[in-house]
């Protein structure tokens, strides 16, 4: 099921990606930051999901959150003429490496369990 919702919205967002307006130069520093935020959330939701703690309500707040705040910071930092937004970037793109870590780990030992196991079962 997980990976049927992450297909369609690949190809939902590739659709949309097509039809979609150009965003213009002034927006798309606030653009950029909202995304690197959301999928910082998405992984996040995954890394919980495998962790077996995953709560909607806490990856909605943290999706919408996130993105926001830092669309606010770059604003601020525009007005201040100081990049702020970069103290973001740097935040948000560790945080998605930390999880990225974590899923690839659990995917890692998966693949290798299973492994051991048809392996073990064909020594007996």
């Amino acid at each position: 099921m997980l990976y049927i919702s992450i297909i369609l919205g690949c190809v939902l967002g590739a659709i949309a990606g097509i039809n979609a307006p150009i965003i213009s130069y002034t927006y798309s520093s606030y653009l950029a930051i909202a995304i690197i935020a959301a999928l910082d959330s998405v992984f996040g939701g995954i890394s919980a999901i495998i962790k077996k703690n995953f709560d909607l309500k806490i990856f909605l707040s943290g999706f919408f959150g996130n993105a926001i705040l830092s669309m606010l910071l770059t604003y601020l930092g525009e007005k201040l003429n100081v990049d702020i937004y970069l103290a973001a970037i740097i935040v948000f793109v560790n945080r998605m490496f930390l999880n990225l870590g974590v899923i690839r780990r659990y995917y890692v030992e998966k693949i290798f369990n299973k492994k051991n196991n048809i392996n073990n079962e064909e020594k007996k």
